[in-house]
């Protein structure tokens, strides 16, 4: 069993490509992309649950490990990337948090959510129009059938 596990590390180890898909230098970058991810995807929530600590200290840590990333040896290029990335999706919550309560931000967005109230309230009353319509063309359906 141990020279098995010997064998396929040495396959694994001779194969560059394997052995960087198989090393933490992927891996841990890899597993880390969940945060820019979110970042990304809040960029388009609204900006009243951003915390403005919170994201200050995402900004430093990826600011921080950009720099480490390009520190270690060899270069580890996809941890650069993903901290980049963080980097300035935390710098656009940082820029969406301080517009939303020191600019005036919570005017225009009661005004949004006022609008998108509206359009909510007329998608439901379409809705209601539609099922009432379709419930009459069965019951008719139901009369022809019988």
């Amino acid at each position: 069993m141990a020279a098995t596990v010997k064998a396929i590390n040495a396959k694994i180890r001779s194969n560059k490509v394997l052995d960087y898909f198989c090393s933490t230098h992927f891996w841990g970058p890899a597993s880390n992309f969940g945060i820019p991810i979110a970042a990304v995807l809040d960029t388009q929530k609204d900006p009243e649950i951003i915390s403005g600590t919170f994201t200050a200290a995402l900004t430093v840590y990826s600011g921080t490990f950009m720099r480490y990333a390009l520190a270690v040896q060899p270069k580890n290029y996809l941890l650069f990337a993903c901290h980049f990335v963080n980097f300035n999706a935390q710098l656009t919550q940082g820029y969406r948090w301080y517009d939303y309560w020191y600019r005036g931000g919570q005017d225009r967005w009661a005004k949004i959510r006022a609008e998108a109230a509206k359009v909510e309230g007329k998608t439901e009353s379409i809705a209601e129009t539609a099922k009432t319509k379709v419930a009459g063309a069965v019951e008719e359906a139901k009369k022809t059938v019988s």
